[in-house]
């Protein structure tokens, strides 16, 4: 059991860094663009809603990785560490990313404030591949360090 807790783990933290990897690499070229380019830009991120299913299971394997390795005291610590982080980018986009999506219908139209709201779902998406980045080096450490 705890060979496939790894596995899909991996596999779901990996599959999740892809797109948050993503927009943390475009940041630069996209925080500068006007207002008509940023939304045309912002377009292409229709149907990415579909990813939380591969969030769902991000967060249902590393708790249950977690979970599984609760009496190898060492392993359990970075596993926590893992599911924290995945937790900790979820928290991310949910008070951040999510409320600008909200503000602009799905960046169908840009509010006054669209500069803030930009900069606002940006740096939180930036913020949320670090901590999936990290979540994913965390597992790579404990599968590296696992004693049968």
């Amino acid at each position: 059991m705890i060979r496939a807790a790894y596995f899909c783990s991996l596999l779901f933290v990996g599959l999740a860094l892809g797109p948050a990897l993503a927009h943390l690499f475009e940041l630069p070229n996209k925080i500068g663009l006007s207002a008509a380019d940023y939304l045309r830009v912002q377009q292409n991120y229709r149907g990415w809603a579909l990813l939380g299913v591969i969030v769902v299971a991000e967060l249902l394997s590393t708790g249950t990785l977690a979970y599984a390795l609760r009496r190898h005291r060492r392993a359990f610590g970075l596993a926590v560490v893992a599911f924290l982080c995945v937790v900790g980018a979820q928290v991310d986009f949910w008070a951040f990313t999510y409320p600008a999506n909200a503000a602009t219908d799905q960046w169908q139209m840009l509010p006054a404030n669209w500069q803030d709201l930009r900069t606002q779902w940006e740096y939180s998406h930036a913020a949320g591949a670090v901590l999936n980045l990290v979540a994913f080096v965390v597992l790579i450490v404990a599968v590296l360090r696992r004693r049968e």
